[in-house]
């Protein structure tokens, strides 16, 4: 087969694979709506754990993916009835023919008005024909773009971080060129973005085009623009495909404010508070949590109703956590940063080295739980209670900072947990907040 797009037999080839793409087009949209189906749930779920977890790069991973899966499952599932539409029309034209307009015996004025809306049939077909096949390439092509809005916002935040923030380059480099780089992405940002929605009018102009192609070169790469170039430019030269971008935009728009509505039976209360004196979120007991949906709260007890002698509490372990932990001690903030974005191999030159290290991490890690233990601390009702944590993973493999409390001084009833946090004022002193309010109900078996 040949693959010289300038010879008759590869052309030929390309007109009879066209004829016949629309049984591709169902293949591939079903395979794809299974998998965008089968996908959606694990992602969203996801998502959910990097932002409870404070995993940022994941979270956006995640986030994008998320956009993708919901724009590819709206427009081929809308593919898809256009084109079971398309074959149904196709069936009835074989059955019955054109649109026999004298048979309907309609007024003169009703005739002469749906002769002039819908012609033929077989122009109905047609255009039904021309929205399958460009609506089904626009489906992947919405997917570049979320591609290069997401890689455009990531050069630019990795700027900032790398760059503009960081302690290890001279500062004319950081605040100099970051500044700079951080400006031609801003700028570069705005005029891509308004050359889009305006279909290449920066490119129409001499002297505007040459000012902008140095912008445009820079962000074709930034933007992953040179994968899918000849499509948009294939679709912003026929009046058709241009009509049904614009159509598209105001549907996605129509549906983010549909799917923001929701319905209030009440002046007062709502489902997302978090717990209180006189509200109890499932997010903080244990038993209320879906094993594979739902991310626990910032604190979590077994259940809303404890019957043995000792409280379990569970805290996930957040970034934030570190934080604190660093402005009560400072000895234990590392030199290097190890956070964020690691691989995990390491090449040791010496096993002793190893074992060295490894013991001045564990003495550093004891540090630290001594540390937490006397940040973090609980008060039922009135009663004080020291948080003796060790760090742990739930069922789910979640990891935390765990304690029991002892329940022999409490007497039965409703009771309120509360988590005590021991934080360093501008002034230098130590005060204490209250930050959570979890309330349980305690009888003894």
């Amino acid at each position: 087969m040949s693959t010289d797009y300038k010879s008759p037999s590869f052309k030929k080839l390309l007109d009879s694979l066209q004829q016949q793409s629309w049984e591709l087009e169902l293949i591939i949209s079903g395979f794809a709506i299974f998998g965008l189906f089968t996908a959606y749930g694990p992602i969203r779920t996801s998502m959910l754990n990097a932002q409870s977890e404070e995993q940022m790069y994941s979270f956006v991973i995640f986030f994008v993916a998320m956009i993708a899966c919901s724009i590819l499952l709206f427009n081929l599932l809308l593919h898809v009835i256009l084109r079971g539409l398309w074959i149904g029309a196709l069936g009835l034209r074989y059955v019955s023919g054109d649109i026999d307009f004298n048979e309907l015996r309609y007024s003169e004025k009703f005739k002469k008005y749906l002769k002039k809306r819908i012609v033929s049939f077989d122009r109905y077909i047609a255009s039904l024909e021309n929205y399958c096949s460009v609506l089904f390439a626009i489906s992947f092509l919405l997917i570049f773009y979320v591609l290069a809005v997401t890689c455009v916002i990531l050069s630019m935040v990795l700027v900032a971080n790398f760059i503009i923030d960081s302690d290890y380059l001279p500062e004319w480099v950081s605040k100099g060129v970051g500044a700079a780089l951080m400006t031609f992405l801003g700028i570069g940002m705005f005029l891509t973005f308004f050359d889009f929605i305006t279909q290449g009018l920066l490119k129409r102009n001499k002297w505007v085009a040459k000012a902008y192609f140095p912008v445009y070169w820079v962000f074709s790469f930034l933007t992953l623009s040179f994968l899918y170039r000849p499509l948009v430019y294939n679709f912003l030269d026929h009046r058709f495909g241009k009509r049904l971008i614009l159509l598209l935009t105001p549907i996605y728009l129509l549906i983010l404010f549909l799917t923001s509505i929701e319905y209030r039976n009440s002046n007062f209360w709502d489902k997302e508070r978090n717990s209180s004196e006189i509200f109890a979120n499932r997010e903080n007991y244990m038993d209320m949590l879906d094993e594979e949906e739902d991310y626990p709260g910032d604190i979590v007890i077994p259940s809303k109703v404890i019957t043995k002698k000792h409280l379990q509490v569970f805290m996930p372990f957040t970034g934030s956590f570190e934080e604190r932990i660093f402005s009560f001690n400072e000895s234990l903030k590392p030199e290097k940063d190890r956070r964020g974005l690691k691989s995990s191999i390491v090449f040791n030159t010496s096993w002793s080295d190893s074992i060295t290290t490894r013991r001045q991490k564990d003495s550093l890690r004891k540090k630290y739980m001594e540390t937490f233990n006397f940040i973090y601390s609980f008060k039922i009702d009135s009663l004080d209670f020291d948080g003796d944590f060790l760090l742990t993973t739930d069922k789910k493999k979640h990891l935390g900072f765990e304690t029991y409390l002892n329940l022999d001084s409490i007497s039965e009833g409703k009771h309120m947990l509360r988590l005590v946090r021991k934080k360093i004022e501008k002034d230098g002193d130590t005060t204490k907040l209250l930050l959570r309010n979890i309330p349980f109900f305690y009888f003894k078996e």
